[in-house]
């Protein structure tokens, strides 16, 4: 069986709902996965912009996520004593920042992309972004899984 990722927020390639973008409440969507190799010992999340202005915008970074979670709940609410770690999106944050494409754009494709790794944790410092992050997510990656909505405002 091969990784697959859904959210129950928005279908494959539809629009995001406001609730999960900067115009409302910026929560990230819930998503759920299955078919994680058995090799897995951790997964990495990244959800990135590649329709941006001035390229592929990072709107979040997650990882050391237990390999026993199918799923993040929506806002990511995690238990604390086994909570993933955010990295810095391109707004400058460690946190989920959703959609927020120029006024009157076209609609812009948000990539949810969960990687299956075969290390329980990355090793990353506290200064390290999503790119450093996800970099280095890809040589320990088992499987990768993808979602994408579609935003406009």
């Amino acid at each position: 069986m091969a990784l697959t990722l859904i959210s129950k927020a928005f279908a494959q390639d539809q629009p995001i709902p406001d609730k999960y973008t900067r115009k409302g409440d910026n929560l990230l969507p819930p998503l759920a996965w299955s078919g994680a190799p058995d090799e897995t010992r951790s997964f990495a999340l990244v959800v990135e912009d590649p329709d941006a202005p001035s390229g592929t915008f990072r709107h979040c970074g997650i990882a050391n996520i237990p390999a026993q979670w199918t799923a993040l709940r929506e806002s990511a609410d995690t238990a604390p004593e086994r909570a993933p770690r955010f990295y810095k999106n391109d707004f400058g944050n460690a946190r989920y920042d959703g959609p927020q494409p120029p006024p009157g754009d076209r609609p812009h494709h948000y990539i949810f992309r969960l990687a299956a790794l075969d290390v329980p944790k990355l090793s990353m410092p506290d200064a390290a972004g999503i790119n450093a992050m996800w970099a280095e997510a890809k040589k320990h990656t088992l499987a990768e899984a993808s979602v994408t909505g579609t935003y406009a405002w």
